[in-house]
């Protein structure tokens, strides 16, 4: 819909340009499934409702972009950059998140159903109303925003805490031995392991 982002597009294709520069573009009504968009720039670009089933995105820079509805379904996203992006209800199942950054991160109502997220950084990440279905975690710190609404049912691994549970007007840390009980209580299998900061 956007003609700059479409001549962005034409352009990439027609070149033997490697990494597209997508910043700041506005993809809405594209399709760009299985696109290889390996170590490409979608910094504060616009994928709202945007189809990218099993699309790479492989060390990608993703930062501040909306995905608000996207699907992802099956995308690779290892080592991606997703800090700040906007996830809200889009749709990342079977996605590969394998050392994904996703710092500061709306991803209300989303769709993680058996997606993997080993070794990766989950740090303020709002996932109320989430669906983690069989998710996969490994190592991972995972400091989410939770609720009663987010589906954790077959979520296994490990991770690092303590994550934060919103009930009604409560707010609360859960970490350790309360958190996997939190999780399991919901079907899910998780070892807490002891904390450690950061690596950046």
């Amino acid at each position: 819909m956007d003609p700059a982002a479409a001549e962005r597009l034409h352009e990439w294709l027609a070149s033997e340009e490697y990494n597209l520069n997508g910043m700041g573009c506005d993809f809405r009504g594209a399709d760009l499934s299985g696109g290889d968009f390996s170590n490409s720039w979608f910094t504060d670009a616009v994928l709202v409702a945007v189809r990218l089933v099993g699309a790479s995105f492989y060390r990608a820079d993703l930062q501040s972009a909306d995905l608000t509805g996207a699907n992802l379904t099956d995308a690779d996203l290892v080592k991606a950059n997703l800090d700040e992006a906007v996830l809200r209800s889009a749709v990342l199942d079977g996605a590969d998140l394998v050392g994904a950054s996703l710092c500061d991160v709306d991803a209300r109502g989303a769709g993680f159903r058996g997606t993997r997220f080993i070794g990766a950084e989950l740090l303020d990440v709002d996932m109320r109303g989430s669906d983690l279905s069989d998710a996969v975690v490994e190592e991972n710190f995972f400091e989410i925003k939770a609720d009663d609404t987010t589906v954790l049912r077959g979520l296994r691994g490990t991770v690092f805490g303590p994550i934060t549970v919103v009930e009604g007007d409560s707010v609360r840390e859960v970490g350790g031995a309360e958190l996997e009980a939190w999780i399991a209580a919901r079907g899910g299998q998780v070892q807490v392991i002891p904390p450690r900061r950061p690596s950046r």
